[in-house]
């Protein structure tokens, strides 16, 4: 073992588990007026977190007897889900001062939730794979509840905590029953097994289902959704834009490789369950959107058809899929982070407003608050030229080059349902009557957020070749080029 290439490798998550730890005594000396300062410090962490993960190895690197792995893919996927949590933390703090949320927890839980997240997406192993999940998890539960005085908090946390132990307990059984009918837990290991013989014995096959099932809803995807909407509704609005994004994006990747690595061969026996997945999630979240009357509880089914999206990509299981699907979750960042900061600028006389019927002419009383929004909802229904066209084009197109003609007409289907809601609500801002208008004071942090995101979500097919290109880097690394 050479200690310099392992520490090499690990080096970012090492000097975030540092920070959060030199973060967490700071603010336990400091108490409750330490909040703004670690909020910040949590900022800086995740900024040099993300610059030590560019400067890493290059090439794939393996340390801790192959149980944790970096590689394009990996880079990939971590400055993707840092850039969500930098931006949350963001947003989160006039949200935090105008609320009187003064925990010191909160910034540094949502730092060791990033350095669970980590961990999963450089997982070569289901044991490390695992421990990321949970340390992530773990952080998430608490987050959700983090207004321990608010029932609707208290009660997300509740929910997220014992459907998330549940799906724990399925992802676990699935690995021991891999173990058992493999005999190792390497992804290294069971991808050679499976490359010298493809026929898999029956109990790998209900273990592979098993696992599929528990990361199915850590990405909130049909049938295994039942959490989204009330967490997302019962927990702080910066919480559910973190959970929107960051989280979903590590899990995701999680998905991704353990699929198509250690299970690549085996891509006949579980391409029908994330079809039936990705199908289900694009039905489900494309009409139940529909009579929701919570922007935000709109928001989580819309998450549940996107990822519904994103799995057409899984489920056409070539490198032209994975690449279409970083594509996404790039996009994806950019789109639901300026639309929850359009949300949490929904405020009237200094309380938060969720019922989208409180749009009506917009318009008319904030402009640019309007336009932002309806930037992002055109962009989430596909409209072109905008970034949200460019997600759908590219999943789509993966799926025809694989032959799922059906998942594919099922997915424009179910695009041009969600475009009815999403459009809705350019609607009621443009041409419905005008309501009390909103405060005008949101906050320095909102109005930059939402300018920068924005530009991204017109301007992306101006420089999307770098970051198609890069996804282009990182899918190939999956499939061994």
């Amino acid at each position: 073992m050479n200690i310099a290439v392992e520490i090499s490798a690990v080096w970012p998550e090492l000097f975030v588990a540092i920070a959060a730890m030199v973060m967490l005594m700071y603010g336990a000396f400091r108490g409750e007026g330490s909040t703004r300062f670690v909020t910040w410090a949590g900022v800086l962490v995740l900024v040099v977190a993300a610059l030590l993960v560019l400067a890493g190895p290059a090439g794939k690197t393996t340390a801790f007897n192959g149980q944790f792995m970096v590689d394009a893919f990996a880079v990939f996927t971590k400055v993707l889900l840092i850039a969500g949590a930098a931006l949350a933390l963001i947003l989160a703090q006039p949200y935090n001062i105008r609320e009187d949320i003064k925990q010191f927890e909160y910034p540094i839980l949502m730092v060791f939730a990033v350095l669970g997240m980590m961990m999963m997406v450089s997982a070569n192993d289901l044991l490390s794979l695992y421990v990321g999940l949970e340390l992530q998890s773990l952080a998430l539960y608490v987050l959700a509840a983090i207004r321990r005085d608010n029932l609707r908090s208290s009660e997300a946390g509740l929910k997220y905590f014992v459907l998330g132990a549940l799906s724990s307990g399925i992802l676990l059984y699935g690995m021991s029953l891999i173990y058992g009918f493999a005999g190792t837990t390497g992804f290294d290991g069971l991808a050679a097994i499976f490359a010298a013989d493809s026929d898999a014995p029956v109990g790998v096959i209900v273990g592979l289902v098993f696992i599929a099932a528990g990361l199915a809803f850590k990405v909130s995807a049909v049938p295994f959704h039942m959490w989204t909407p009330d967490v997302y509704e019962g927990a702080p609005t910066p919480i559910t834009a973190f959970f929107a994004v960051a989280p979903k994006i590590a899990a995701m990747a999680l998905f991704v490789r353990v699929m198509l690595e250690p299970f690549g061969d085996l891509v006949a026996d579980w391409q029908q369950v994330i079809w039936f997945i990705s199908l289900a999630s694009m039905i489900l979240g494309s009409f139940a959107a529909i009579v929701q009357t919570n922007i935000k509880r709109l928001m989580a089914y819309s998450s549940i058809g996107h990822m519904g999206f994103v799995l057409v990509g899984l489920a056409a299981g070539n490198e032209q899929g994975v690449q279409g699907i970083l594509l996404y979750l790039t996009i994806y960042l950019f789109m639901n982070m300026g639309t929850f900061a359009c949300i949490l600028a929904m405020r009237r006389q200094g309380r938060m407003v969720e019922d989208i019927d409180q749009l009506a002419g917009l318009s008319k009383t904030n402009p640019y608050l309007a336009a932002a929004l309806g930037v992002f909802m055109f962009s989430m229904a596909g409209i072109p030229p905008l970034a949200g066209f460019f997600a759908k084009f590219y999943v789509f197109l993966a799926a025809i080059e694989a032959g799922l003609y059906v998942l594919t007409v099922v997915g424009l289907l179910t695009s041009v349902v969600g475009a009815y809601y999403y459009l809705r609500i350019v609607k009621l801002m443009y041409f419905d009557e005008p309501a009390e208008a909103f405060d005008r004071a949101i906050g320095r942090e909102i109005t930059v957020i939402v300018t920068v995101t924005g530009i991204v979500t017109v301007f992306f097919f101006i420089g999307m070749a770098p970051v198609l290109s890069g996804a282009g880097a990182a899918a190939a690394v999956l499939f061994g080029a």
